[in-house]
């Protein structure tokens, strides 16, 4: 453990403890809002999945609506549910009872190796204030094979800690910060795990000393009924009604710094971001790189819901105060910002969501990477890449085939060439050079298929399937000058207003076909074994070539 990490501990030991624990947010990696999802489907709560996270307080109040109509899900899905109450205890607004122990606070040290406690490294809890600490430690075993991968072996180990707690009802603060290392592997085995973990991607010693950490921490302001909430800091955060992947922010990427104001009322939902990003252009850093986004939500009812959302991506200024403006359209700013001499990257986007019978819903999402309403009603398809465009159409069912705890889900995603992209190189839609949204390549399609199968309560089975085809390809004259770029890349946007640039599919075509696994037992409360297979099958059809790659991680892991 690094000396910082045991200085955080120092100095959260030494702080005036007043906090609660409703106001801190739930990671969007959390179980739970699988849950919560399927809960939806099957017409037991009113939620939305479109803005995640949410409040523990706001997770806690699903799980007693749920809890109150128990009767109508299956066995399992009441133990799992058995769970959450348990994990969210604190949360749920009622007495706290003897499902959390610890090991500095008076705990029975036999309830730390309880199958039904949830189980913290320390807590506090008294009338205004609640302070929880947790311990995280993981050991992963990672293997790949293949014509590109090549075969490698890698192994890592992470130690770190986690901190939370809410002050008075309204401020809530977060910090995990962890630790890890290269326990064995060769440069070759360095550059496998960075391509398939973008934790790994995202840290630049990793590479050189075999070092890795991370971080999220934030504080947030909460109003007494969760009608406005102000969080400054780090944390992972999803938008859009994707179910497979989501083109607006989805998890392909590390979280980034911001300044996030979230407001509801009733049937409305808004939200306003202003964030840094970690640019690259081609190789060479980007001193200031910075995202806008605005997102509003309408629930018409339970059956239909829509969102509209726009994001701003700026690498010109460190601060822009017309930016920051919560209330305003982000693309007439940038069409009228009169300071700015660097182009920006705009997109909006509006997506909705349909549950026409209970367990079965269906979401349509398009995005509009700049606009030109020359190149919307311009016949012509070879003219500069001014509008791109990206949609996607998907379904998810719950209970699927009468199958209790089965949910399958299927997406179509398509992305014209050069989305997500700029002709700057500075702007493109991405963090750390991995993309905020769709994980699928620019000038692309995807079908995807997923299974979801909760075999018991602490044994879960995801198989999914995904069949893209793309098309890249950069043509360059004798200087290194662009001459044609087919708009696969999405991080070089230049000479996307080349003749015979835009044609969807046209260029260096390729298909993938991938399959993957993941097996999530839990043998005893908070202690995690994680096993991932993927398997690529790639054909080249601009060489006549095909190959195949394949990896496998395995990960045991400790959180409490």
């Amino acid at each position: 453990m690094k000396f910082r990490i045991i200085f955080l501990i120092a100095v959260f030991f030494m702080l005036p403890l007043a906090s609660y624990a409703q106001v801190e947010l739930v990671s969007p990696s959390h179980p739970v809002y699988d849950f919560l999802k399927r809960m939806q489907l099957e017409e037991i709560i009113d939620y939305n999945s479109s803005q995640i996270p949410i409040s523990r307080g706001e997770i806690g109040s699903f799980l007693l609506t749920v809890d109150n109509s128990k009767n109508k899900i299956s066995s399992v899905d009441k133990k799992i549910l058995g769970d959450f109450l348990n994990e969210f205890e604190y949360d749920l607004g009622r007495p706290v009872k003897e499902k959390i122990s610890s090991f500095f606070s008076g705990g029975d040290v036999k309830k730390m190796f309880s199958n039904d406690n949830q189980k913290y490294f320390y807590k506090y809890l008294d009338s205004n204030a609640s302070f929880f600490v947790d311990g995280l430690s993981g050991y992963s075993y990672r293997r790949s094979s293949g014509d590109t991968l090549g075969s490698n072996t890698l192994n890592l180990s992470e130690i770190g800690l986690r901190f939370r707690g809410t002050l008075f009802n309204s401020v809530g603060f977060y910090l995990r910060a962890s630790n890890g290392s290269k326990m064995s592997g060769d440069d070759k085995a360095v550059v496998f795990g960075r391509q398939t973990d973008p934790k790994l991607a995202a840290s630049r010693k990793f590479p050189t000393e075999g070092y890795f950490d991370s971080f999220e921490g934030y504080l947030r302001y909460q109003t007494k009924g969760n009608w406005l909430g102000l969080t400054v800091g780090r944390e992972a955060m999803y938008q859009g009604f994707g179910y497979i992947d989501k083109l607006y922010l989805s998890n392909n990427t590390v979280p980034f710094d911001f300044i996030n104001l979230r407001m509801q009322y009733k049937a409305l939902r808004y939200s306003f971001t202003y964030g840094g990003l970690k640019g690259d252009s081609l190789g060479r850093d980007i001193p200031v790189k910075n995202i806008a986004t605005h997102r509003l939500d309408v629930n018409f009812s339970p059956r239909f819901r829509m969102g509209f959302w726009e994001a701003l991506i700026t690498a010109s200024q460190s601060f822009s105060f017309s930016n920051v403006n919560p209330l305003s359209f982000l693309i007439s700013v940038d069409y009228n910002d009169v300071v700015n001499s660097n182009p920006n990257n705009n997109l909006f986007g509006i997506d909705m969501e349909v549950q026409p019978v209970k367990n079965l819903a269906l979401q349509g999402t398009m995005l509009v990477d700049e606009i030109s309403l020359g190149a919307i009603f311009q016949p012509d398809k070879h003219i500069p890449a001014d509008s791109k465009f990206g949609w996607q159409f998907g379904t998810i069912w719950t209970n699927a085939f009468s199958v209790p705890n089965l949910t399958g889900a299927v997406e179509f995603t398509h992305l014209d060439p050069f989305v997500y992209t700029h002709r700057s190189l500075k702007t493109t839609y991405t963090n750390w050079g991995m993309p905020l949204g769709a994980k699928l390549s620019p000038n692309s399609d995807e079908i995807a298929l997923k299974l979801s199968y909760n075999i018991t309560q602490r044994v879960k089975l995801d198989l999914q399937y995904q069949f893209q085809r793309s098309a890249e390809g950069i043509v360059y004259d004798s200087l290194g000058n662009v001459v044609i770029n087919y708009g696969g890349n999405i991080n070089n946007g230049a000479g996307d207003n080349y003749t015979n640039s835009t044609t969807f599919l046209q260029g260096n075509r390729i298909n993938r076909s991938i399959a993957t696994a993941i097996l999530r037992v839990e043998p005893l409360k908070q202690l995690f074994l994680d096993f991932k297979f993927v398997y690529n099958d790639i054909n080249n059809i601009f060489e006549s070539r095909k190959y195949n790659n394949n990896y496998f991680f395995a990960t045991i892991r400790f959180d409490y």
